[in-house]
């Protein structure tokens, strides 16, 4: 079937380059150089998903794929960050009307947003009291504001009852720790945020089972498929897009290097060698594979939302795990070209070293965990039941 991935993007091949450029520096000051946000900033990118409410492009969801998927082939960190930015902006279009005016006035928005459900809520007039500290918060060095996970306490009729939720917050109720010193994925500045006792208003409280399903209250305020995406496939495919980009890159590198790479020990160009083709050929058909895989999960999902109907949970289950399986053969095929490409692919001013890095980092996010993606997929497609916190 066709591909829905929409073509239009505020990402240019010289702005690609760009990042190239600045790749080193952005590793070596652990988050995103200023110029790069500005710039992608005066683009427009972060308005691709923001609704046209807010004096957003309200693009398909699928459009922010392919911008991602190229960026990475100029720094994966970067794009991660970048499209994380766009993410956030699609999620703050879940929340409830007054919250997104608020927070939209504070355009660009960007907002990090670690979902892992460390803090902890207890209910107050009006909203709740939300306290906790959370790791892996992406883009938080430029943040103002920050989206959270959170278990929140609520009584009713005298029955104490949990409900995760998701919470907004100025960045100015939190303060970040400097913790983010890694040895891939640097330029994220995935640092850790501490919240103490901040006062969330109820409208900027989204509960995570109607994320999760699609149906949070912005899927219904804005008419338009793009805010009725459930989360996880939606957080799923743009965070393997980095991963796709940079191994599509990867490829890019050794074939160029064919023709320069003089095998001293054997008097011949590397080029001259079947065996080196063959590597190249192999990562050709393997990467031609995962954007099939792509395109045949995009468009199950985007059909069914413009359709109007409801995603479930077998589909879910089979868009996270072809994530999974697009980050788990992107990171195995950067790796065979790597181990074809000599000890000097190893210095720091080789982007291949840099590459590997960074995916072997990424591949380590919750939601490519490939053996708990393939065991949710098949429990799914069987019936079988799962736990109630997966993330599906």
């Amino acid at each position: 079937m066709a591909s829905t991935i929409a073509p239009e993007t505020a990402v240019t091949p010289e702005f690609v380059t760009r990042l190239a450029d600045r790749a080193g520096e952005a590793e070596r000051s652990r988050r995103l150089p200023p110029d790069t946000v500005a710039e992608a900033a005066a683009s427009g990118l972060f308005d691709l998903l923001v609704p046209a409410e807010y004096g957003g492009r309200q693009a398909p969801f699928p459009a922010i794929l392919d911008p991602v998927r190229q960026m990475a082939h100029g720094c994966a960190s970067s794009a991660w960050t970048l499209g994380f930015y766009v993410l956030h902006n699609w999620m703050l279009a879940l929340f409830d009307e007054q919250a997104q005016r608020e927070a939209f006035d504070s355009r660009p928005f960007l907002a990090p947003a670690p979902l892992a459900p460390t803090g902890r809520g207890v209910d107050c007039p009006g909203g709740m009291r939300l306290t906790g500290r959370w790791s892996w918060a992406t883009g938080v060095m430029d943040g103002n504001w920050i989206m959270v996970g959170a278990l929140r306490d609520t009584v009713s009729d005298g029955a104490q009852t949990i409900q995760p939720v998701l919470a907004l917050l100025p960045m100015s109720d939190a303060r970040v720790e400097d913790v983010w010193h890694t040895d891939g994925m640097r330029a994220t500045g995935s640092n850790d945020v501490v919240i103490d006792d901040a006062f969330v208003p109820t409208h900027r409280l989204v509960a995570v089972a109607d994320i999760y399903a699609g149906t949070a209250p912005g899927a219904a305020l804005h008419d338009s498929p793009t805010y009725r995406w459930p989360m996880v496939p939606a957080l799923a495919l743009l965070a393997a897009m980095p991963a796709l980009g940079s191994a599509e890159r990867a490829a890019e590198i050794y074939a160029g290097r064919l023709s320069e790479r003089f095998l001293a020990y054997e008097g011949v160009l590397q080029k001259e060698k079947p065996v080196a083709a063959l590597r190249l050929g192999d990562a050709q058909v393997r990467l031609r594979a995962l954007r099939g895989l792509l395109a045949d999960t995009v468009d199950e999902i985007e059909q069914t939302v413009t359709a109007g109907e409801p995603v479930t949970r077998p589909v879910r289950g089979r868009a996270r795990l072809a994530a999974a399986r697009i980050v788990h053969e992107s990171r195995s095929v950067i790796a065979d070209l790597l181990e074809a490409s000599g000890a000097s692919a190893h210095f720091l001013d080789n982007p291949l070293q840099r590459i590997k890095r960074d995916v072997d980092v990424m591949a380590g996010h919750v939601i490519f965990d490939y053996d708990t993606s393939r065991e949710l997929a098949g429990a799914l497609s069987l019936g079988a039941k799962i736990p109630r916190t997966a993330m599906v």
